[in-house]
């Protein structure tokens, strides 16, 4: 620069291109800078068409002007507002204080934009390819704005600070040498972050961060399927919701909105896993038409996740895992067909209030569902889905449920205890079927009075015993605790006597399976 020009007498220093200089009367003025031949294919910040020194200004030059730039003309604000702007070096205003508006639109950075531990009020960088943006602990006031953008190598967002909201719209952000495409750990932003639409090729990183209203990645494709993780989210706060939804594409799609009936939508889609541990969401997580592709080693992870309501509405994984264990939710709204089968769905501490099926989901699969949970048997799962079904008033399915869990524990028992799970099973179904009881002893009783009836049965004391009644004498042995003034008076011989000692042991074992049932029933109420 020229020795005693400077940006307090407002003239440009000497040795400014004449890109350069109309740049700096456009800063002074407020005024738009737009350097786009209008030609879109020669304008496209992303193509391959060189722009020449005519489209061309220093990054130095525009750090000047944004750190110590020239006074605005009278009655107007100076800001920097570039259009068409080809960046040469690098842009570097780490650690400064920016008070003007910073707005480029369809820009090309030659190199990388650093902006570590710097303070702006709003910046808007829409369209521009950009090698990569290092912008750790970054600071505004206002809005953060990257839609459209390409960035080669990544962008950095460690611990920034949003004062309003961060777009990432139609982003496209490569790997960076670490292989994650956003690192934005311990980020704040005050509203919203979107980033509909965005184009994740590495690892989306947002472990501690917090956002002050909603994230939405409607219609986002995420991709990172060599590594494990590809959206790495744990311990994340977002005060309202958390949308892995669809997204209308066309010219009346609105951001934010559900796409109207016949608008072409995009689903969110995943390659690779997804972690959102110890997540913290105000309103509710959003799985709703979302697609994930894994392998076998990854999974959705939703440990100990705490929300007033998931909506697993995707499709199905055809691979990997899908994990809530020690999550907690009011509402799960679900399909049938999204959940993963057996082995692959673990829900070990899963705590829900209240089902809200997408349509069908007959108890047969919510059966099914339960039993996908877990490899081996353990009691929660029911138990949890029977007091949810209980709770809505649904005692009979609750009853069902918890034969089932008997059932799976069962299988799990040494030969001897499964043998008397099975006489359990068959004569009152654990006690959650009692009216079997009294129609096994209904046929036992008919079939006794019957056989009974043409029984030799001499009487063990002559003169000492009442009248013979065959259906008394039946019930008597069926009975094991009262005594019906029968049995112990008649002597029984041969085939007979089996017979009596059969109707005593199946007697016992009725009473005893009964006391069985009614004992859990009186446990569980």
């Amino acid at each position: 620069m020229a020795e005693g020009a400077g940006p307090r007498d407002g003239e440009p220093p000497e040795d400014l291109t004449a890109a350069e200089a109309g740049m700096w009367q456009a800063f002074r003025n407020g005024s738009v800078y737009d350097l786009s031949s209008g030609d879109a294919l020669v304008d496209d910040p992303h193509g391959g068409h060189p722009w020449g020194p005519e489209r061309t200004v220093r990054a130095r030059v525009v750090c000047w002007l944004l750190l110590d730039g020239p006074p605005a003309l009278a009655g107007r604000v100076s800001s920097l507002k570039l259009v068409g702007v080809r960046i040469s070096g690098t842009l570097d205003l780490a650690g400064g204080t920016v008070v003007p508006y910073v707005e480029m639109r369809g820009c090309r950075f030659e190199r990388d934009v650093l902006l570590p531990e710097a303070r702006f009020t709003t910046m808007r960088l829409v369209d521009c390819s950009i090698p990569r943006l290092e912008a750790a602990r970054l600071h505004t006031e206002g809005d953060l704005h990257l839609p459209r953008c390409r960035f080669l190598g990544g962008i950095r967002l460690t611990d920034a600070r949003i004062g309003t909201d961060l777009l990432l719209n139609q982003a496209v952000v490569h790997r960076d040498r670490s292989g994650r495409s956003i690192a934005g750990d311990g980020m704040s932003v005050g509203q919203d972050v979107q980033a509909e639409m965005l184009e994740s090729h590495g690892e989306l990183s947002l472990r501690g961060a917090t956002i002050g209203v909603s994230l939405s990645l409607r219609g986002a494709r995420l991709v990172n399927p060599r590594a494990r993780l590809t959206l790495n989210a744990p311990q994340l706060t977002v005060e309202r919701s958390l949308y892995l939804t669809p997204a209308g594409v066309g010219a009346h799609a609105r951001s934010g909105m559900t796409p109207a009936r016949g608008t072409r939508i995009q689903r969110f889609e995943c390659e690779g896993g997804i972690r959102l541990d110890d997540g913290r969401f105000g309103d509710a997580v959003d799985f709703e038409g979302a697609e994930f592709t894994f392998t076998d080693e990854q999974e959705l992870s939703l440990r100990r996740v705490q929300t007033p309501e998931l909506r697993f509405l995707g499709q199905r994984p055809a691979r990997g895992r899908v994990v809530l264990s020690g999550a907690r939710v009011v509402n799960l709204m679900d399909r049938a067909d999204s959940w993963p089968g057996p082995g692959r769905l673990h829900m070990g501490g899963f705590a829900y209030e209240n089902l809200v099926p997408r349509g069908p989901f007959p108890l047969a699969l919510r059966l099914r569902w339960v039993d996908a949970a877990s490899a081996e048997y353990t009691p929660e799962p029911y138990e949890r889905l029977a007091a949810v079904l209980r709770e809505s008033g649904a005692d009979e399915d609750a009853r069902e449920v918890l034969l089932a869990k008997q059932r799976r524990r069962r299988e799990s028992l040494p030969l001897a205890a499964k043998l008397w799970g099975y006489a359990q099973d068959w004569t009152v179904a654990y006690g959650y079927r009692p009216g079997r009881a009294a129609v096994w002893m209904a046929v036992l009783w008919a079939a006794g009075s019957v056989a009974f009836a043409r029984a030799d049965h001499p009487p063990l004391k002559a003169g000492e015993h009442p009248d013979w009644n065959p259906a008394l004498f039946a019930l008597d042995l069926l009975l094991p605790v009262i005594d019906l003034g029968q049995a112990g008076f008649w002597q029984m011989r041969g085939g007979w006597q089996w017979l009596s000692t059969a109707f005593i042991l199946l007697g016992w074992i009725l009473a005893t399976t009964v006391a069985a049932g009614a004992t859990r029933t009186l446990r569980r109420t």
